[in-house]
């Protein structure tokens, strides 16, 4: 079986090295990346005389083809076919002939590789981004529809203040957001051509780095041959930011598993997006929730594994790089998956807001409006605190209610008696970014704003 480095041995690899060494199975996925940057080479290499014009039209006339049957599935392979570069070129040279032989002219798959990873990665944060957006416009249309119901708001899990429901929501999508702003980072630092530093040191032949970057629609070039074929940075880059996605949908994840309870029971869950059980008969289980909240360790597990595989690698390329696909196409597939699932989870939900709004509604949950209007009458808030505290000390003892306590304290009376109503908690966070009525009015304007700009850098 002939090699692309046959002429330097005399016989052919083990079939050992062959089965460890071999990449196709994984990076097939890249074809049409490959095929593009073949063509922006080919077309160079007509444009510096490296090739004639005949030539040239007859491998991108192959290329064309070879992209059609590897598209419809009816391109073979061949056992020689050791990674997606040798099986385009060698299928290309079956249809060109001589001419299909020129195409790896001032080219090695180590400026090769790193340019068709970076042209996925480029498409893949672009479209990923997209469906983060998407499922932030349903947390979005949540909201909205939520109106001003309500809920307890948490810190420790132990209820702290209540909270709108339209807050709780839109603080899931500005996390979001976040996460859009690494995807699009991520993609930006991708968008560097490596066409051109050939193996690691470019070439003696004329070839126009410059002109096939912006051939391919990268943003520049690069600057370094030896950075050029061994950065993977780009690709950590992209999963840290898939990551922490992960990590935000596992969030999103565990909070619905809360909220589905019997013990909480603010939400509902819909038949299309839950499970049941093989053994118990009433059962109805939030798998797309905590598939969510379990998909985030393998994404942190395929960015800390790529890590400790590039941490001890010298300058420039080694195969230990061909360890940056699998956890990247991995960790891309999950995310698009996970987002999809979650995307139509939330958008099914129902939710129990009487439910919600009863637990809120404990007197408790108002004591800091309790001392905060001490505050307002002149006395130190570490003053006013402690008088709050020690009511409702009193009053979970059994000692009579927090509303009792309240009135029968002439430095609170029947005024603050007021605050501990149903509803009025909420009500009264009106500072901007606050969880009252207000406050979130101007935020839901604001994130409607971010998702136009958002829309706007993707489709840059």
């Amino acid at each position: 079986m002939a090699t692309l480095w046959h002429g330097r041995f005399a016989e052919g690899p083990a079939e050992a090295l062959q089965a460890l060494n071999d990449s196709l199975g994984f990076d097939q996925r890249m074809f049409r990346e490959d095929i593009a940057g073949s063509r922006a080479h080919v077309r160079m290499l007509a444009r510096v005389g490296l090739l004639e014009a005949d030539d040239a039209d007859a491998v991108l006339v192959a290329l064309d083809a070879v992209e059609s049957e590897m598209a419809d599935g009816t391109f073979v392979f061949v056992d020689s076919d050791e990674d997606i570069h040798t099986a385009v070129e060698r299928r290309v040279t079956e249809l060109a002939g001589d001419a299909g032989a020129r195409l790896h002219t001032g080219r090695s798959r180590n400026d090769q590789v790193a340019t068709d990873l970076r042209l996925w990665v480029r498409r893949e944060m672009t479209e990923l981004a997209g469906l983060v957006g998407r499922l932030q416009a349903t947390l979005a249309a949540r909201a909205d529809d939520a109106d001003e119901a309500y809920l307890p708001g948490y810190t420790h899990l132990q209820q702290a203040q209540p909270v709108l429901l339209a807050h709780h929501l839109l603080a899931h999508g500005w996390a979001l957001s976040r996460d859009v702003d690494r995807l699009l980072d991520a993609r930006d630092r991708a968008d560097v051509s490596p066409l051109g530093a050939g193996a690691l040191a470019g070439s003696s032949l004329p070839l126009d780095p410059d002109g096939v970057a912006e051939d391919l629609g990268f943003a520049s070039r690069f600057e370094n041959s030896l950075d050029a074929v061994s950065d993977r940075d780009f690709v950590v880059e992209a999963l840290f930011a898939l990551a922490l996605l992960g990590v935000h949908l596992s969030r999103l994840g565990e909070e619905i598993v809360l909220w589905s309870t019997d013990e909480f029971g603010f939400v509902a869950l819909d038949d299309a997006f839950s499970t049941g059980s093989s053994m118990l008969p009433q059962k109805k289980n939030p798998d797309v929730a905590e598939l969510a909240r379990g998909k985030a360790g393998r994404l942190i597990g395929n960015l800390t594994g790529l890590l400790a595989s590039l941490k001890g690698l010298p300058l420039a390329y080694n195969k230990d790089l061909q360890e940056d696909k699998e956890p990247l196409f991995d960790s891309c597939d999950t995310v698009r998956l996970t987002l999809l699932a979650l995307d139509g989870m939330m958008a099914t939900l129902g939710f129990d807001t009487d439910r919600m709004a009863e637990s809120a509604d404990s007197p408790y949950a108002a004591a800091v409006d309790l001392a905060e209007f001490l505050v307002a009458a002149g006395m130190p808030f570490r003053e006013a605190h402690a008088v709050v505290g020690g009511h409702v000390r009193t009053a979970l003892a059994g000692d009579g209610s927090l509303a009792d306590l309240v009135a029968a304290d002439e430095r609170l009376g029947p005024e603050a008696v007021a605050l501990l109503a149903p509803g009025n908690a909420v009500r009264r966070r009106t500072t901007p970014g606050g969880a009252g009525p207000v406050p979130v009015a101007e935020q839901r304007r604001r994130f409607t704003d971010r998702l136009a700009a958002q829309a706007a850098r993707i489709g840059s």
